[in-house]
C-alpha cells in the first residue's frame, strides 16, 4: 500500500463488491484477487476482505431493515449454526489459488445458472414460506455447512444460499436477501475473530475497503426492495454467468 491510487481503487472496488454481493453474490472472486494484486499474501488477502463483507452485510441489513424487510428470528438461527461451520472453515483456510480450483468452481457457477434458469418457476403470488419445523432444521443443518465454506474462502457462497432459501424455504428473492445478508454477517463476524488471532488482516486495506462495500451494500439493499425479483434474478443470473467466464479463461 505505497502508491497513493491504491486507496480510492480499493473504495471503488469496495463500492462494486457491495452492490454485487449484496443483490447477488460471488464478488469476493474480484476482491481476492485484486488484494493479491495490490501486494496482500493470499492468506492476508482472504483474512483482509473480512472486515468490508462484515461492514457490507451490516449496512445491507440495516437497509433492509430500513424497508421493513427482515426474517428475524429465523436468519439468526441459520447465522449461529453457520458461525460453528465458519470458526471451523477459517482455522483450516489455506491457499486455495490454482487452475484446477478455479475451474471445479467455474463448473459450479454454471451449474447455478441452470438450476435458475431450468428449475420449475413459483410464482410470487404462490409463495407460502417454510421457516419452521423440518424446514427449519434442514436451514440449520445447511448452513452449517455452508458456514465451513464461508469461513474457508466465501467466495460464491451468496449464489448456494439465494438458491437453497429460495427453493427450500420458499422465499421471495428480496427476503432471500435479507436473510442472507444478517446470516453471513453473524458467521463472518466469527470468521475474522479467527484471522486477527492469527495476525491475517491489514486493517489499513480492510478499513477503506470496508468504506466502499458498506455504501455498495446500502444502495443495493434498498434498490433490490424497490425493484423486486425481476430485477434481483436478471442480475444473479448475469453475474453467475459473467463469474464463471472469469473463472474459466482468466485464472
Amino acid at each position: 500500500m505505497e502508491e497513493l491510487w491504491h486507496y480510492p481503487l480499493l473504495i471503488i472496488v469496495g463500492f462494486t463488491v457491495g452492490f454485487i454481493n449484496t443483490v447477488a453474490g460471488g464478488a469476493s472472486l474480484i476482491t481476492l484477487p485484486t488484494l493479491i494484486f495490490l501486494g496482500l499474501p493470499p492468506a492476508v488477502a482472504n483474512g483482509t476482505n473480512r472486515v468490508a463483507i462484515l461492514a457490507q452485510t451490516a449496512m445491507a441489513s440495516a437497509g433492509f431493515r430500513s424497508k421493513g424487510v427482515s426474517t428475524f428470528p429465523f436468519n439468526i438461527y441459520l447465522g449461529i449454526s453457520a458461525m460453528v461451520g465458519a470458526v471451523i472453515g477459517a482455522n483450516i483456510a489455506v491457499d486455495i489459488r490454482g487452475e484446477l480450483f478455479n475451474r471445479i468452481l467455474a463448473i459450479i457457477m454454471i451449474a447455478v445458472v441452470l438450476l435458475i434458469v431450468f428449475r420449475p418457476r413459483i410464482k410470487v403470488t404462490d409463495l407460502e414460506e417454510r421457516l419452521t419445523g423440518k424446514y427449519m432444521w434442514a436451514g440449520i443443518i445447511a448452513f452449517f455447512f455452508i458456514g465451513i465454506y464461508g469461513g474457508f474462502i466465501n467466495a460464491g457462497i451468496g449464489f448456494v444460499i439465494i438458491l437453497f432459501l429460495h427453493y427450500v424455504n420458499r422465499m421471495n428473492l428480496v427476503r432471500v436477501n435479507a436473510t442472507k445478508v444478517a446470516a453471513v454477517f453473524v458467521y463472518t463476524l466469527a470468521a475474522l475473530v479467527v484471522f486477527i488471532w492469527n495476525d491475517k488482516v491489514n486493517w489499513t486495506v480492510g478499513i477503506l475497503l470496508a468504506l466502499g462495500q458498506g455504501v455498495g451494500a446500502w444502495i443495493a439493499s434498498r434498490v433490490s426492495v424497490t425493484r423486486g425479483d425481476g430485477f434481483i434474478k436478471t442480475f444473479l443470473i448475469v453475474m453467475v454467468v459473467a463469474m464463471a467466464i472469469k473463472l474459466w479463461f482468466f485464472t
